[in-house]
């Protein structure tokens, strides 16, 4: 089943600019491979505030993700030190 995906506005306008070009290749090959195909498989459920809510880990960066339905909601693409001060202001 492929999952189709959703991104918060603040994700391709904040988030991808300041990477490095190789960093962002990385990152979509992984969103594209491992999300759109099976993010059950390769994310990791979040604890706490962040509840129902999953991270897909890129090298240092985090991909802040929920699953709905057959849809994938991607909050934040973002360096670890704060991916999650970050996604908790993005959601709704």
């Amino acid at each position: 089943m492929e999952f189709f995906l959703r991104y918060h506005p603040d994700v391709r306008q904040i988030d991808l600019r300041p990477m490095s070009k190789r960093n962002r290749e990385r990152i979509k090959k992984a969103i594209g491979t491992r999300l759109r195909t099976a993010p059950q498989d390769y994310g990791v459920p979040l604890r706490k505030t962040l509840k129902g809510y999953w991270k897909l880990r890129v090298g240092d960066y985090r991909i802040v993700f929920k699953i709905v339905e057959s849809e994938v909601w991607i909050f934040g693409i973002r360096h670890r030190k704060d991916i999650y001060r970050t996604v908790i202001r993005r959601l709704p």
